[in-house]
């Protein structure tokens, strides 16, 4: 194995005070314009010409100017996108990944994109074995093993070339203003830094960009980012040559080969083998999406890798024969819930990357397959988990297929957003670089983080004996929980809705689904929601308000078991009412509150 590359003191010095040079916290340097104060943090917006809804208002605001300016949903999004980049750098950005689903209501027809990162190709199924021992979780976070080859700039080219207006370079202007001017550091970016100090710390490059002179930034500092700046300008003057082919991709190679560490940090960082033929490999994939009747809609999401389509899908196949509507709170509750951990039961044996596994995608969305599995659930006790997987090839009324097979853990971080246009284009997007802060490290010179995706693999196999279609292979795709999901209602969009959270992405997004179809909430109630978690293990997660229910005392009577784990997610969705207006809802609470507007507010 390689050794660790450490800088020698006196180039750490340079690259830091180089870095230190490019970050600069309120006020701002003599001659330099303050940037603009932020938009204020809406968490519902109404009206005519398009709707954007994100967790930050810098970058809802960035895809409202492209809106305004007579760009497209695909435009905005990614306008939004490369605005999240800046804002909420721990959670996304140009060194990570995503999945995208497009509407287009030229043609009527849902499409997706699979932008999901890729491991080394030389990358075998021992890439996190070490020593004949699956590495500890917190040593292959932070190192270069856990960076995938990114795939975030090349779904924004891909899907401007296919759908957009736009160029690259004329949607990156506002994350490139935002970048140079800086933003407004709130709360929950402060709390994000503070969790994250130690590793950053480690790495003279992000201690410099994020740590400006050496501290935590202050609510109400400004952090500016130059160097991402740059890199947007090049990529938006190159394309995403620059990355694939070019000296962002070279900077990318030397940072996961040759981790800079601080010469005091005492942490190992071990490296990574991705190369320059890895980027070049890279290829988005334009695939078509999963898709599920329900109620009368039609609720579209993304295929494998990832397992969020075919695990919401599952979920809604198995409570379509129940009237939700109908049920007390309890039940409803219930049977959320064991809906949920029946279908992770399948999506941990089943779902993975289709080009390395056999996935049966359409099987785990059949109806006949869905009422095998729905049998299971009883309105007087909770199933015992783990449970088995049903055989989805093969389904048998209540049966199983063999022993349960576990899950590896998911970072909580990621982040959605969720854009129309007037001209009832619609896309849901999810980004993210994994972990919250990602791997650690920020590439020297160009202002982003590297992700930390390809810990989304199991290790080793997570339940012997048991067949696991989520190890790491050469090029392969991890398992991804993203859940970007476009409802039609009699072919045009009623709404989409996503949310970040790793595993529990699947989870959220069933939950909205079903409190705006289901239970008569509106889209902006369905996001703010108590949120509880169910992925087929003994005890579900749950936030505080969910665990204040008077519902739950009645839940564990039945058999439930609950962790307050403080937040899930954290939702956007966009709906088209009636009348031709659009409803553009974000979290009123969860990350300090996300951001929905409007192109012409409703008088």
């Amino acid at each position: 194995m390689r050794v660790p590359h450490r800088l020698t003191p006196s180039l750490a010095l340079a690259v830091a005070l180089a870095a230190t040079a490019a970050t600069v916290a309120a006020p701002p340097a003599a001659g330099q314009p303050a940037p603009p104060p932020p938009p204020p943090r809406t968490a519902e917006a109404v009206g005519y010409g398009g709707a954007v809804a994100s967790v930050d208002p810098d970058a809802t605001a960035a895809g409202i100017e492209v809106l305004r300016a007579g760009g497209n949903a695909v435009d905005a999004a990614v306008a939004t996108a490369a605005a999240l980049g800046v804002t909420e750098p721990y959670s996304a950005g140009i060194g990570g990944g995503g999945y995208f689903v497009h509407y287009d209501a030229r043609t009527g027809k849902v499409q997706t994109l699979d932008g999901r990162e890729t491991a080394p190709l030389t990358a075998d199924r021992d890439l996190f074995v070490e020593n004949g021992k699956p590495l500890a979780f917190a040593d292959a976070v932070t190192s270069g093993l856990s960076v995938g080859v990114p795939g975030t700039a090349a779904t924004w080219e891909q899907a401007l070339r296919l759908w957009g207006s736009r160029s690259l370079g004329q949607v990156l202007k506002p994350a490139e203003r935002i970048a140079e001017q800086g933003f407004t550091v709130d709360q929950t970016f402060r709390d994000q830094t503070a969790a994250n100090e130690a590793r950053f710390r480690d790495f003279p490059a992000t201690r410099a960009l994020f740590l400006p002179g050496g501290a935590l930034p202050g609510v109400g500092s400004t952090l500016r980012n130059p160097d991402l700046a740059a890199t947007y300008r090049l990529l938006g003057r190159d394309g995403t040559t620059a990355l694939y082919r070019g000296p962002i991709g070279a900077d990318i190679v030397r940072t996961v080969q040759h981790p800079q560490l601080d010469p005091a940090a005492t942490r190992t960082v071990r490296p990574g083998a991705l190369t320059g033929n890895d980027l070049r490999a890279y290829a988005v994939r334009r695939q078509a999406p999963t898709r599920v009747r329900y109620r009368g809609l039609d609720v579209y999401s993304i295929a494998p890798s990832s397992s969020g389509g075919t695990t919401v899908g599952e979920a809604l196949g198995i409570l379509a024969g129940t009237d939700l509507h109908r049920l007390d709170g309890t039940q409803y509750y219930h049977r959320f819930l064991e809906a949920s951990r029946i279908s992770f039961a399948d999506r941990n044996r089943w779902v993975g990357d289709p080009r390395f596994n056999d996935v049966p995608t359409r099987q785990l969305l059949s109806r006949r397959y869905a009422d095998s599995r729905a049998c299971l659930i009883t309105p007087d006790h909770v199933l015992t988990s783990p449970l088995a997987p049903g055989d989805p090839r093969h389904p048998a009324a209540c049966g199983t297929a063999g022993r349960a097979a576990g899950q590896t853990f998911e970072g909580p971080n990621t982040t959605h957003l969720t854009v129309a246009d007037r001209w009832g284009n619609v896309v849901s997007y999810t980004l993210t670089i994994e972990q919250t802060g990602g791997s650690a490290m920020t590439v020297p010179g160009r202002g982003f983080l590297l992700n930390n995706e390809l810990t989304d693999f199991s290790f080793t196999p997570v339940t012997p004996g048991v067949p696991d279609p989520n190890l790491p292979g050469p090029g392969k795709r991890p398992r991804s929980s993203i859940a970007p999901t476009i409802v039609l209602k009699d072919g045009r969009p009623l709404f989409a809705t996503g949310s970040p959270g790793g595993a529990t992405i699947i989870t959220t997004v069933l939950q909205v689904l079903l409190g705006r179809i289901d239970r008569g909430l509106t889209l902006e109630q369905a996001i703010a929601a108590p949120r509880a978690s169910q992925r087929n293990t003994a005890v579900s997660d749950a936030e505080p308000a969910f665990l204040a229910l008077p519902e739950r005392a009645k839940l564990t009577a039945l058999g439930h078991a609950f962790n307050d784990v403080g937040e899930i997610g954290a939702a956007t969705g966009v709906e088209r009412l009636p009348d031709g207006r659009w409803i553009a809802a974000a979290e009123p609470v969860r990350r300090g509150g996300g951001s929905a507007a409007v192109v012409t507010p409703a008088r």
